[in-house]
């Protein structure tokens, strides 16, 4: 289980968009891949959970957390394979890492969290909560975006992870990720 938690060695920037449910990250990470004519890695948990749901009725439970860690990584590698010069992940495990703390009283399997913590990215972007709400069959919290996003936020602190808030319309958001990247890119 261990060697499918760890990310592949590769010389590529890996960008990551980070934080709560329903804040633009997979239509930024689409973006994102478009400009810089690249892959984007899908979140895994989405696909995962939403099956779980249509089948069982059930949203995701403890004993998911693993699966889907492994989901993405799997994910990554592979797209990792094709990228060109930058990958861009709609989500990585520390995002998983947070999820599993909020909503499982602050626990986190050690093997998860170790990964969480090992696998490395150039730059996160945080996406905030200033974009509105849009249900779906996943989505449970709309009354704690606050909260989410402070938990986003203090874990990237907490790791050292280096971030940027990203705020504002699509087009700003977007814009000021390009903006961010190039300046990567160009100091490489």
């Amino acid at each position: 289980m261990e060697e499918k938690l760890k990310q592949q060695p590769s010389d590529l920037i890996k960008i990551v968009l980070f934080g709560p449910e329903s804040t633009g990250k997979t239509t930024l990470a689409k973006q994102l891949a478009k400009h810089y004519h690249t892959h984007w890695v899908p979140e895994y948990a989405r696909e995962y959970l939403q099956k779980k749901w249509y089948d069982e009725g059930k949203i995701c439970e403890l004993e998911d957390l693993l699966p889907i860690a492994k989901g993405q990584m799997a994910l990554e590698n592979q797209l990792a394979k094709r990228a060109n010069k930058i990958l861009i992940c709609d989500t990585d495990l520390l995002v998983t890492k947070v999820y599993s703390e909020a909503y499982f009283d602050d626990f986190c399997d050690p093997l998860l969290e170790k990964y969480a913590l090992q696998n490395t990215y150039d730059l996160y972007f945080l996406t905030g909560i200033d974009v509105p709400w849009v249900p779906d069959d996943l989505r449970d919290r709309p009354n704690e975006r606050v909260k989410m996003l402070n938990l986003f936020k203090t874990a990237l602190e907490k790791y050292q992870r280096t971030f940027v808030i990203l705020e504002g319309n699509q087009e700003k958001r977007l814009d000021t990720a390009i903006t961010e990247t190039d300046k990567l890119m160009n100091n490489d």
